[in-house]
């Protein structure tokens, strides 16, 4: 099984949701995160005086999968949530050795 976190443009949220949707993945994970990459953040002006932003806000999201659903994963998440320009995030790819579902002790593929 593998564990795909993606770090996303917050409005692209939504259509790589749908994406996934459309592929059969049904569960995944979002969390609002902060961070920055190679475009370090930005400067920005209030009240006359420029400031820096280093963290920009992104969004992480997390899907468990079989070894086999991965890379169509991968790929529709890169297709999707791609704008082609510096900040559009990154895509981790974890194995796990092992997943449960607490509710019914079902574990590997079944708890997922």
């Amino acid at each position: 099984m593998k564990k795909i976190e993606a770090i996303l443009r917050h409005f692209k949220l939504e259509e790589v949701k749908d994406a996934l949707n459309e592929i059969g993945i049904k569960g995944m994970t979002v969390t609002e995160v902060r961070g920055f990459g190679r475009q370090r953040g930005h400067t920005e002006t209030y009240r006359g005086a420029e400031y820096s932003v280093d963290f920009l806000p992104k969004v992480k999201l997390e899907v468990v999968v079989n070894d086999g659903e991965a890379q169509t994963v991968i790929d529709k998440i890169m297709n999707v949530a791609r704008t082609g320009q510096v900040g559009d995030g990154k895509i981790f790819v974890s194995d796990l050795t092992e997943v449960v579902r607490i509710r019914t002790g079902e574990t590997a593929g079944d708890a997922i």
